[in-house]
C-alpha cells in the first residue's frame, strides 16, 4: 500500500517535516510493508520556504535581522537563482515562537525584521517575492517593516515613533517617499490562511492579539492604533486596504504590504 503523508505544522509544537515523521512512524508500526511519501504542506506560515525550496529546487539564505523585541535573529528565506525568485516567511523574523509566552510585550512587538528580510532579498536581486503571512508574535499593521523600507512614521513634532503598536498612538504623519524603489517593479504574492480584515471584531487586534500577550482591555486600544495606521496605508495605496480580507493576517503586516507594493493575496495553500 501507498500513503501520501501531507501534514501542515502545528504551531509551537511541531514541524511538518517532523509531523510527517511521527506519521510515517506510525503507519510503519502497522503497516510494516507499506511505502511511505512525505509531502511537508504549508498555507503561508511556518514551513512555507522548505515547502516551497523543495519543491523548487532552491537553496536557503540566512541573514541577522531585528528580531520583534529589538534583538538580533538569525532568519532564513528561500532562494530560486535562476527565477530571480525569494520565498520569505514574516515568522523567521517575527515569528511567535521567538518570544517566550511569559516575555510576550504586544505593545512593544515590532516588524522590522521583516523589511530586513525583504531588502536582503532585493539586495539578491529578487524580481519575484512570495510572503508567507502567518505566525507573527506582532500587531504593529506593518509599522516597522514599512520603517525599514524605508519610510518614516513620525509623531507631532516630527520625530520618529518608536516600534510596535505603542508608538503607532502617537503617528501623526507617514512619509514614504523614501520608501526603496526596488518594491515599485516587484512582482509580490502573498500567501495567507486567513481572511480577517485589519480593524473591528473579526480584524487582527480582536482575533489574533490574545495568543500575542493582549488581555481583553488590551484589544480596542491596539484596534484604535492600527485605525490610526490605516487611514495612512489608505492613502499611501490611494484605496483602503484595513478592509481587505487578510488585510490582518501577521499583525496586519498583509495591510503594509497591500498599501506600498502592488501585492496580490492567495490562500496560502494554493500557493504552497
Amino acid at each position: 500500500m501507498r500513503v501520501v503523508l501531507a501534514p501542515d505544522s502545528f504551531k509551537e509544537s511541531m514541524s511538518a517535516a517532523t509531523a510527517v515523521d511521527a506519521m510515517r512512524r506510525g503507519v510503519l508500526s502497522v503497516m510494516p510493508d507499506a511505502q511511505c511519501l512525505g509531502v511537508p504542506l504549508a498555507d503561508g506560515g511556518e514551513g512555507t520556504v522548505d515547502a516551497l525550496v523543495a519543491a523548487l529546487g532552491g537553496a536557503v539564505v540566512t541573514t541577522t535581522v531585528t528580531g520583534p523585541l529589538g534583538t538580533a535573529v538569525e532568519a532564513r528565506y528561500g532562494w530560486v537563482e535562476a527565477e530571480r525568485f525569494a520565498v520569505v516567511e514574516v515568522a523567521a523574523a517575527v515569528g511567535i515562537d521567538l518570544v517566550p509566552l511569559g516575555e510576550r510585550d504586544i505593545w512593544r512587538a515590532g516588524s522590522r525584521g521583516v523589511g530586513e528580510l525583504l531588502l536582503h532579498a532585493l539586495d539578491q536581486g529578487a524580481r519575484r517575492v512570495v510572503v508567507g503571512l502567518g505566525g507573527t508574535v506582532t500587531n504593529d499593521g506593518g509599522a516597522g517593516m514599512l520603517q525599514a523600507l524605508g519610510a518614516r512614521l513620525l509623531d507631532g513634532v516630527g520625530a520618529d515613533v518608536p516600534p510596535g503598536p505603542a508608538g503607532l498612538e502617537a503617528l501623526h504623519s507617514v512619509d514614504a517617499s523614501g520608501l526603496d524603489p526596488r518594491l515599485a517593479p516587484l512582482d509580490v504574492l502573498l500567501a495567507c490562511d486567513v481572511t480577517n480584515p485589519l480593524l473591528g471584531p473579526s480584524g487582527a487586534s480582536a482575533v489574533f492579539g490574545p495568543q500575542k500577550g493582549a488581555a481583553p482591555q488590551d484589544v480596542a486600544r491596539l484596534d484604535a492604533a492600527l485605525a490610526v495606521l490605516a487611514a495612512h496605508l489608505g492613502r499611501l495605496a490611494g484605496h483602503d486596504v484595513a478592509s481587505i480580507p487578510g488585510a490582518g493576517a501577521a499583525g496586519g503586516i498583509g495591510a503594509a504590504l497591500l498599501a506600498c507594493t502592488h501585492a496580490r493575496l492567495r490562500p496560502g495553500i494554493e500557493v504552497v
